[in-house]
């Protein structure tokens, strides 16, 4: 773990600072580690063990009117690999980045067509602003206890057009009871945060997961949407089937069952998790993400992490290597590294990868949110001067 006061490496052209949740100048500390910017936008992933209104302040200290978003997390990953306790600080320069934000105050009242505006507004606002610049994408991040994600990517795709957006819900560590979101020095719940970026550098959004769907199948037979909550799986009590076709007594689930057991639904040609948050005292199961009555959930099956991660992510260098890579990481995906051991071996991964980001709630991709995957964006050097 980071310590205050440590030093920090420097990727090319994006720095990156950590430190521990509890030093008592922690802003300060990051504020060394990014350097002197400046900054089009400073990210901030913060564990939730950290003095949320202390470390508001402290950032505003430090950066001033910058623009400082960030949320807290279910983890972190610095340049150390995966981490917890700790405060991971990304600073975005503005010799290479134009940026912007969206805050959406109330996820119970989201209005699209405002939304399709304000997007339009943002983008020819930062065009404007840097008219060369080719390069754009949109980075979220969103209470991730909200159950409104799904509602909200699908608002905010009309008005990006093809801009590409990734992001991650907010984190509790594995308490599951508030996150926040952080802009304008506020720390908020019920809330989002869309940073628009326009970039002199290449950069790819991606979204990745190591599950193999197997042969396995089941249908939701009652559900309640709104809350995400599947109370019967093939017109049986949900846990106690779902227990069964993995062979297990329903006491028997856990965390780690969930991780290592997903279900999976196939849209659009590509299967997608929905992930199990936990088991409900009467028997019904709880997800992470959108589900409803007649959806036909496939049980999948991992792949080796290791080798899938590092497959996956030597893939972006195929042309040239990424300075660096901003990702949003499942907490069942630690989940599962942690009970099979391979936390010091995926950290070896993401630490070659020069990976930084955050352990979610949940991940967004495009107009998607979803579960179990690591979804983020590589950002190669400029090919040319920045003008």
């Amino acid at each position: 773990m980071g310590q205050p006061g440590g030093a920090f490496p420097r990727l090319d052209g994006v720095p990156t600072a950590h430190v521990s949740a509890l030093a008592p100048d922690a802003a300060a500390v990051l504020a060394r580690g990014l350097g002197a910017g400046p900054f089009a936008c400073v990210l901030v992933f913060i564990s939730p063990t950290a003095d949320l209104p202390a470390l508001t302040l402290g950032l505003a200290a430090e950066f001033g009117d910058g623009l400082v978003l960030g949320c807290t997390t279910a983890g972190e990953i610095s340049d150390q690999g995966y981490t917890e306790g700790e405060i991971v600080a990304i600073g975005l320069p503005t010799a290479l980045f134009a940026a912007d934000a969206l805050l959406i105050e109330d996820l119970h009242q989201i209005d699209g067509q405002a939304l399709i505006g304000k997007l339009i507004r943002l983008r020819a606002g930062l065009e404007r602003l840097r008219p060369t610049w080719e390069h754009e994408f949109a980075f979220l991040m969103v209470d991730g206890l909200s159950i409104r994600e799904d509602e909200l990517t699908a608002a905010l795709a009309p008005g990006l057009g093809p801009v590409p957006l990734f992001g991650g819900s907010a984190g509790d560590g594995t308490r599951f009871q508030r996150t926040f979101v952080l802009h304008g020095g506020r720390m908020l719940t019920n809330a989002a945060v869309l940073l628009m970026l326009r970039t002199v550098c290449r950069v790819k959004v991606f979204n990745l997961d190591h599950l193999q769907p197997t042969q396995a199948r089941m249908v939701v037979t009652e559900a309640d949407p709104s809350r995400r909550i599947v109370r019967q799986i093939n017109a049986e009590p949900a846990a106690r089937e779902y227990a069964r076709l993995l062979g297990k007594d329903p006491g028997q689930l856990t965390s780690f069952t969930f991780a290592a057991h997903p279900l999976v639904v196939r849209i659009g040609g590509r299967h997608h998790v929905r992930a199990i948050q936990q088991v409900a005292e009467n028997g019904d199961l709880v997800f992470f993400s959108a589900i409803d009555e007649g959806l036909v959930l496939t049980l999948a099956e991992p792949q080796d992490m290791v080798a899938h991660l590092d497959r996956e992510l030597a893939a972006l260098s195929q042309d040239v290597a990424p300075m660096a890579v901003l990702a949003c990481d499942c907490i069942l995906r630690r989940m599962e590294a942690l009970e099979k051991q391979k936390l010091g071996a995926l950290s070896a991964v993401l630490r070659a990868h020069r990976v930084t980001g955050f352990s979610t709630y949940g991940e967004q991709w495009n107009s998607m949110h979803v579960n179990q995957t690591m979804t983020g964006v590589a950002i190669y050097p400029p090919e040319r001067d920045a003008d």
